[in-house]
């Protein structure tokens, strides 16, 4: 890790909180601990789920319904900051990287409005809330093409969606790969526990990161092979919780670039004898995380928005989009004692020039402008790109796998075509997007014939879709599915035997599933939510390389129970009359 470990080693920064992170708190020991709501919107008192369980409650049929409105206004606007040293240009949320958060409890309304004030140039938007089942509102998705068009520039639009599921999250743009440019942050829910802890220190951000900006990098991958493209480019950094430090020396000779080494690394406060929670989110753009804690294990209580039998482990794996929650008790040391956190890229399975994150953790009484002296813990890589077996993730809330009413075989592979562009195709296509005319809105009039580059699955009628995917490439995809929690049935090596399914009678759910290089995954979920469901590989630089498809559920109940409000289609017209103006450059899927 060279001066990168050395540079770490005085934990009073080289530069200013403003300077690396602007108006964010992440990182800081004055970051706040969770639940923080705002004094205008406080914590009804009690419990708002009542007798509702994480054991005992389906959490897809018997969401609380509080009454309580959760309000924020988020302005998204360019900015340069500064998160390892290196000084770049981003897109930040209110001022700050990683965004602000937002906070709810089970069942209260989530209300966001949106502005772009995106300038210099001017680019469209839109937020997705990652995880959510949407299923009262499946226009609020987030996704330009789907269920809206792009928020235009110097335009406002407001999200409102039921928090239905519970536990950890995060929002991020679902434009292009413009959430690697900082558009990004946490979104945390409140619901029933399913083991005890004291303290919730809330988000840990898990990001590699790149001093390119981001739409120069979707030039350089959707660039012909024989002019310099590059499907795979490497990270420069890795980051927790947005901070890292950067060996300055390392900078291209002739680069202008501000660059300060020692910027300052992230500090989290554990408290002597407590258990806390800590809420893993990789929220990075390519890079496979493997996070752990000198000296402490982790007990593992959730994956992504589902909670499940705790389980203990040195290490936790995170594909992009993926979340962990885990409880860590500070009895490793005594109250003066100071612990690394570390997040290491695996470069077995993602590109990364410096692979290798660190954090300081303090007890009470710890000097925290020293560094720790702690040694981690000796887990070699696997080098499998899987997350943990199967077997280890059981969900809280049992629900046994049916059998399904139609089984569907897709298979990720690539191309080179004519033009010597290397492109992604998942079932045979390399996804193309067309912002102007949303599937979700050109379904509820009936329509429902569209261009083979929109990759639509019309799974019609059916109650049960199992789906088979076949891996033969030789790089591992985070598959993430909207608007559902996927049975993950199976995964390893090669294609599905057919007839492997592992615990059957309660498997492991979540919405991201990674799947191996060379290997299989299969999942199924029922039909209880019509509308048009994205299902794409969250790498960045894959979902824009075209691995996506839309999978239509239930068509003609679109639109049936609720009609989709207008506004949704206001998006287009504001959309339209800004395109008439300025020819928005989609260079790569769009999504």
């Amino acid at each position: 890790m060279g001066n990168v470990v050395t540079t770490a080693l005085g934990t009073v920064g080289a530069l200013t909180q403003q300077q690396t992170n602007g108006a964010s708190l992440w990182g800081t020991l004055s970051a706040p601990t969770f639940p923080f709501f705002l004094t205008n919107n406080p914590l009804p008192s009690g419990f708002p789920w009542g007798l509702l369980t994480a054991a005992g409650s389906d959490p897809y049929t018997q969401a609380p319904n509080t009454g309580v409105i959760r309000s924020y206004n988020f302005t998204i606007s360019r900015g340069s900051i500064a998160p390892d040293g290196y000084q770049r240009d981003v897109i930040l949320i209110n001022g700050q990287f990683p965004g602000p958060a937002i906070e709810a409890n089970w069942g209260d309304v989530i209300q966001v409005t949106v502005n772009n004030q995106i300038t210099g140039p001017e680019e469209g938007t839109a937020l997705h809330w990652h995880g959510f089942l949407q299923k009262e509102t499946p226009w609020f998705d987030g996704v330009p093409s789907v269920g809206q068009c792009p928020i235009a520039p110097r335009s406002s639009f407001t999200y409102q969606f039921r928090a239905s599921l519970y536990g950890t999250t995060w929002y991020h743009s679902h434009y292009s790969a413009q959430y690697s440019g900082g558009l990004l942050g946490p979104l945390i829910v409140h619901g029933p526990k399913n083991a005890n802890y004291d303290i919730d220190l809330g988000p840990v951000f898990l990001t590699d990161w790149y001093h390119t900006e981001y739409f120069k990098l979707v030039e350089e991958i959707m660039k012909p092979l024989q002019s310099g493209g590059n499907p795979r480019p490497a990270s420069d950094n890795n980051l927790i919780n947005g901070k890292m430090n950067f060996d300055c020396s390392t900078v291209a000779a002739g680069d202008p670039t501000p660059c300060t080494d020692g910027a300052g690394i992230s500090k989290f406060k554990f408290t002597t004898g407590k258990t806390h929670r800590l809420r893993l989110i990789n929220a990075g753009s390519e890079g496979l995380q493997r996070f752990s804690i000198d000296g402490h294990n982790m007990t593992v209580i959730a994956n992504d928005f589902v909670p499940i039998e705790p389980y203990t482990t040195e290490v936790v794996t995170l594909g992009i989009g993926q979340r962990t929650d885990v409880l860590v008790t500070a009895t490793a040391g005594n109250s003066q004692s100071a612990w690394w956190m570390r997040s290491n890229i695996s470069t077995a399975c993602s590109k990364a020039n410096q692979p290798n994150a660190l954090a300081a953790i303090y007890y009470d009484k710890a000097d925290t402008t020293k560094a720790p002296t702690s040694i981690a813990w000796n887990v070699p890589d696997p080098g499998t790109c899987a997350n943990d077996n199967l077997s280890l993730t059981v969900p809280y809330f049992p629900i046994s796998a049916a059998t399904p009413s139609t089984t569907r075989t897709m298979v990720i592979d690539y191309i080179i075509n004519a033009t010597d562009n290397f492109l992604w195709r998942l079932d045979g296509t390399s996804a193309r997007v067309d912002y102007n005319d949303p599937v979700l809105l050109l379904a509820e009039q009936g329509n429902l014939t569209f261009p083979d580059e929109w990759n639509v699955k019309n799974f019609g009628t059916n109650t049960t879709v199992r789906v088979v995917v076949n891996n033969p490439s030789p790089a591992s995809h985070p598959m993430h599915l909207h608007g559902h929690n996927m049975q993950i049935l199976s995964e390893g090596d090669g294609n599905w035997d057919g007839s492997t399914i592992v615990n059957a009678n309660n498997p492991q759910r979540r919405d991201v599933q990674l799947v191996r290089a060379n290997g299989h995954f299969v999942m199924q979920y029922d039909l209880d939510n019509p509308g048009v469901w994205p299902f794409h590989c969250h790498i960045a630089w894959h979902v824009s390389g075209g691995l996506y498809a839309n999978f239509m559920e239930r068509p003609a109940d679109i639109g049936k129970d609720k009609n989709i409000p207008m506004v949704m289609k206001q998006t287009c017209t504001d959309w339209v009359k800004y395109t008439n103006a300025d020819v928005v450059d989609q260079i790569d899927s769009g999504v």
